[in-house]
């Protein structure tokens, strides 16, 4: 579920919504940093409280997209690569999109009535990738038909760190990530009616489209196996970079 073999054409063909996503994150990034006029979009539609008091009600959904730091656009759109395509698979690209847009608006939300008026200005998907993994915790407790033990074992394990790390580390929007965990956990028993397995799709084929039986499954389901391991070791040492980053940026 969570290893990433596509090619760029490949990926960008079977997951558009999330090259989409990962594209408004760089887009954005590099018009706030580089380009002409991004100090003003930077200020139009950073996530900021009091703003929101005054009316200024876009600023629960701008922040979604966007990021200053390198660190920081960089891990997030890594997360989403990597945790968002069996969940866009399973649910579908409208109901992944609405699913990624209304925990990362939960999650704003949480932090205007939570944090206050003076709560400092935020922004990143963070909240929204929160939400899918908040999915995850309930497929791993609830549907166990759509999640099998190994990939149960690593997202948990994934989950617990940023857990971890959301209240260690400096500059980070603790109510954010909380409630967009438990936003995704809530809204997945809804999203979730009539949903597949994502290796349902993941069968062999011959030319004229019949499946057929694969005598070398049992070496590909070790060599997945370790893959799956492998991937744990990367995604344990990509948090904890993005941990001691996020004391610089």
């Amino acid at each position: 579920m969570f290893i990433r073999n596509e090619s760029f054409y490949s990926f960008r063909r079977q997951y558009p919504i999330i090259t989409i996503l990962v594209a408004i994150h760089l887009i954005l990034f590099v018009w706030m940093n580089f380009l002409p006029f991004g100090n003003y979009i930077r200020a139009l539609g950073i996530g900021y409280n009091l703003a929101v008091a005054n009316g200024e009600y876009w600023r629960l959904i701008t922040p979604i997209f966007m990021h200053i730091g390198a660190g920081h656009v960089l891990f997030n759109s890594f997360s989403l690569v990597i945790f968002g395509p069996a969940l866009e698979r399973m649910l579908g690209k409208f109901k992944f999109i609405l699913v990624y847009l209304i925990t990362g608006i939960i999650a704003n939300i949480a932090t205007f009535y939570l944090g206050g008026l003076a709560y400092p200005p935020h922004l990143g998907a963070s909240g929204a990738i929160f939400g899918l993994l908040g999915m995850y915790v309930y497929l791993v407790i609830n549907r166990k038909d759509l999640i099998d033990r190994m990939n149960s074992q690593l997202v948990m394990t994934i989950i617990i760190i940023g857990l971890v790390m959301t209240f260690v580390n400096p500059n980070i929007n603790i109510l954010a990530h909380l409630f967009g965990l438990i936003a995704g956990a809530a809204l997945a028993p809804l999203f979730l009616i009539g949903a597949k397995p994502y290796y349902a799709e993941q069968r062999v084929f011959v030319d004229h489209g019949e499946p057929v039986f694969d005598p070398n499954r049992w070496q590909k389901k070790r060599r997945n196996n370790k893959r799956l391991k492998q991937a744990f070791w990367i995604g344990l040492g990509i948090l904890v970079l993005f941990g001691l980053l996020s004391r610089v940026l």
